[in-house]
């Protein structure tokens, strides 16, 4: 937990064991934590392995552009939709007995996405995966604040749970690469097989049981009026992206908005809401979710694009972009384990904003992209500042908003920092992926010679990663000009994505600067 007024820990204090020095955690505990990195490591990988895959993906089951933003985005959707009510009954019926649930029911959707045979098959088996990884996420940072009961322990215990999961999210596209070299698309998602299985068997030796002692009913309403608020929100952006402004799409985010503001009013109304509304009294709470929130909606969004440029654009194979994105995994790593041993240090604001003004710096290197594959170093090198910032910002961010909630209410603020972690990341996909599509749109339709047969005029126009399997078929140079027109894209997400990041470094900074 980060603490108010204490010290810079130059030695360990001899340890106590009385009600206001918890005990101490022992090996049974870190090893109980190893196996709660386990599927934490599984949701960061099934985060980002897809971005690497989807190129090859999209040749077996040839989705469209909407479909395409449905099969990456759709989990992380989903996920957001059910962290809190998946939070919220983990206090109820037992955190160990849900993430126990889950875990078998993330394994089985796995295996039919898989072997989908469609892009709609696909889209659904990836929707139930997000629906079990929902189970997941909250159940496993809750079971550490059971799991340590010392504030400096738990700290240190949450923010190697936050570089697992950022870790994760870093190697995805690594372990997408070794597996396309030597088997098809598909085994991407078995990896999840073999790691559902250790957590079954260790989770009732290694972990305890928690339920709340008072948890009161499960408002299905609520649940019910958190995904109605949800679901038409995220609709009405994908049709904005893909159409422009229009009835439809402005309609949909409408009813979103009203309906999550009448699920607001009815937890303020209920003696056992879905959402404890009062955990927002605290600032630092607050703060860090939004935080969290706006930092990973340009995470999520950049790594798409820059997968697809090193693939689409450079010209690497699935493997070697992946092996490419290693060293921005290691800045990543670095920032998640050192940030919460500096903020006892260091205030955790001052911290949070200056690893977000270097995102920053790094977001405004990727924009002065050109289509050369001597880029390569380039991109990695800023893409590196933007995962360090994302680091920091996990493992920091997490543990405030956990800290600040009561031990019964765990479950619930850990599903609403996830929430918010997910919403980022795949409200980032949907928007920068369609802002960076739409630049792409705006100039292939301005460029395309006469002459192209329908269908190939269709995929040229709909996305770089439907040009490039039609690049036989294209006359000279107009290849060329469609990476042109996605590094176009790319530059405006990269340029909007600095600016907004710059704003929050320093928003961050003044509204955390009371945290000690």
């Amino acid at each position: 937990m980060i603490t108010h007024g204490d010290p810079c820990p130059l030695q360990q204090r001899p340890e106590e064991t009385t009600p206001l020095h918890p005990r101490a955690a022992g090996p049974r505990e870190w090893i109980g934590l190893a196996l709660l990195a386990l599927p934490t490591l599984l949701i960061g990988l099934e985060v980002t392995l897809l971005h690497l895959v989807l190129p090859v993906l999209a040749v077996d089951l040839r989705p469209t552009s909407v479909q395409t933003l449905w099969i990456v985005d759709i989990y992380g959707f989903m996920i957001a939709g059910f962290l809190v009510t998946m939070g919220t009954l983990g206090d109820r019926i037992g955190r160990r007995r849900l993430m126990m649930i889950g875990a078998a029911g993330f394994a089985i959707a796995s295996v039919i996405a898989a072997f989908s045979s469609s892009a709609s098959m696909l889209i659904a088996a990836r929707a139930a995966l997000g629906v079990a990884g929902a189970t997941l996420m909250p159940s496993t940072l809750a079971l550490i604040s059971n799991l340590f009961l010392q504030p400096r322990q738990r700290a240190l215990a949450i923010g190697l749970w936050a570089t697992v999961l950022a870790l994760g999210m870093a190697a995805g596209p690594v372990v997408g690469g070794v597996l396309l070299a030597h088997y098809w698309w598909g085994a991407a998602f078995l990896i999840a097989v073999p790691i559902v299985a250790l957590v079954l068997l260790g989770a009732p030796i290694l972990l305890p049981e928690y339920r709340a002692p008072w948890p009161g009913r499960l408002d299905m309403p609520s649940v019910v009026l958190s995904l109605a608020a949800l679901l038409p929100v995220i609709y009405g952006i994908k049709q904005l992206a893909k159409g422009g402004p229009g009835a439809v799409a402005g309609f949909a985010i409408i009813v979103g908005l009203v309906l999550m503001a009448l699920f607001v009013r009815r937890q303020r109304r209920l003696a056992s809401p879905l959402i404890d509304l009062g955990l927002f009294a605290s600032r630092a709470f607050s703060v860090a979710l939004g935080v969290l929130l706006v930092g990973l909606v340009g995470v999520g969004g950049t790594l798409l694009l820059v997968t697809q440029y090193l693939q689409l654009v450079a010209g690497l194979s699935p493997l070697a972009a992946g092996l490419w994105l290693m060293p921005p995994a290691l800045a990543m790593l670095a920032a998640g384990i050192g940030a919460p041993l500096l903020a006892r240090c260091v205030r955790p604001g001052s911290l949070i904003g200056l690893a977000l003004l270097l995102s920053a710096v790094g977001y405004l290197m990727l924009a002065r992209l050109d289509s050369g594959s001597g880029e390569i170093p380039w991109v990695i090198a800023s893409f590196s500042l933007v995962y360090f910032g994302l680091g920091t910002l996990a493992a920091l961010g997490t543990e405030l908003v956990v800290s600040a909630a009561p031990a019964d209410k765990a479950g619930s603020a850990a599903a609403l920092s996830e929430m918010v972690q997910e919403l980022g990341l795949a409200l980032g996909i949907a928007t920068l992926g369609s802002l960076a599509g739409t630049l792409y749109r705006l100039r292939m339709t301005t460029q395309l010679p006469g002459g192209l047969p329908p269908g190939v005029e269709d995929a040229l126009v709909d996305s770089l990663a439907g040009a490039v399997p039609q690049g036989k078929a294209l006359p000279a140079g107009l290849l060329e000009q469609a990476q042109d027109a996605f590094v176009a894209g790319f530059s405006l997400a990269t340029t909007t994505c600095a600016i907004a990041i710059a704003l929050l470094a320093l928003l961050a900074a003044a509204m955390l600067r009371h945290v000690d």
